[in-house]
């Protein structure tokens, strides 16, 4: 099953183009939880006072991610959404403006996606567990480059927990879990189909619900109710990996994954019953799923929070003002 990538949930996809649908499809809410600014599950950056003098237009933010307050994997990105683009001339000056502080030395650097509305910031590898991470976005003044300014002053913390990995092989059928190095289970799963095939690479958890319900129609396979890939079901134990519609989950139509009966998912892993539940409850926002053996390419970088899909020098080269280590906390 899978869900057309359409919106993680905090206002995450401004500016991010579709990178074609996706596998399992679905109509609940992809909620990214990591927007502190939002209220009723809307967007709400935007309500920043006005400036007593303003210079032009307010420029806004959509979101921040991680929230205030959470504890998050290892290869979560700390995510800046603005609701109006940055143009490339004023980059590197909002870059200067958004400072982030950690409780240990840490490499990384920032990064803009699509048309200039979305820019990440990532370590080099992997944020060291236990980590304390607190980043200010200093936006009070600041131009976009566009004729907005900034109005006010943003600051999020969050903590980097235990480090929690999952590693897929679609040709062995399986899934690794590993918590701090130790090996948890070997769990048995299928992949996509030769038709559907599923992502390869790292796609840090964009989120996780108990229940999603997943249409094929959604996401443009097939809304002929006589298709064999025609499928409107609400599924549990959700694992969301990608914007475009990438789960770990339980399938009815796949009890028994590992067991070579499946012909394969819409691009989703399944998991058994059981199986999923367990790695539901082992699994948290920024953990890495890395699959491999795909058919398939590697998401793109800002298909949900898949940063670690881009090589250091291919995200270095998307930075304005270069890789730097955090300052002290």
């Amino acid at each position: 099953m899978g869900q057309r990538k359409g919106g993680i949930g905090i206002a995450l996809v401004t500016g991010v183009m579709l990178m074609g649908v996706s596998a399992c499809g679905g109509s609940a809410s992809a909620k990214a939880s990591g927007d502190d600014a939002k209220v009723s599950g809307k967007p709400g950056a935007s309500a920043s006072p006005a400036p007593t003098k303003p210079a032009g237009p307010p420029m806004l933010l959509d979101s921040i991610t991680p929230q205030t307050g959470t504890t998050v994997g290892v290869a979560m990105p700390i995510s800046v959404v603005f609701t109006n683009p940055v143009a490339a001339k004023a980059r590197a000056a909002v870059e200067k403006h958004m400072k982030v502080s950690a409780s240990q030395p840490v490499i990384g650097a920032w990064h803009w996606f699509s048309d200039g509305t979305r820019v990440d910031w990532r370590p080099q590898t992997y944020w060291p567990s236990g980590t304390k991470v607190k980043v200010d976005v200093d936006m009070q003044g600041v131009s976009n480059g566009n004729g907005r300014y900034g109005v006010r002053n943003y600051t999020h913390a969050f903590t980097i927990g235990d480090d929690v990995r999952a590693d897929v092989s679609v040709t062995g059928h399986t899934m690794k879990v590993t918590r701090n190095g130790k090996l948890l289970r070997t769990l048995s799963i299928n992949a996509g189909s030769a038709q559907y095939p599923t992502w390869n690479g790292t796609m840090a958890v964009i989120d996780k619900q108990e229940k999603v319900h997943m249409t094929s129609c959604s996401v443009g396979i097939s809304c002929d109710k006589s298709s064999p890939n025609y499928y409107d079901l609400t599924l549990p134990w959700d694992i969301h990996l990608t914007q475009s519609g990438t789960y770990v989950h339980y399938s009815t139509g796949d009890p028994t994954p590992g067991s070579g009966s499946a012909r394969g998912s819409h691009g989703c892993v399944h998991l058994s019953m059981p199986d999923a539940k367990w790695f539901y409850s082992q699994i948290k926002q920024g953990d890495p799923v890395t699959i491999t053996g795909s058919s398939r390419a590697k998401a793109e970088a800002d298909n949900g929070y898949a940063d670690f899909n881009l090589e250091w020098d291919q995200w270095l080269a998307g930075s304005a003002s270069g890789k730097a280590t955090t300052a002290a906390l």
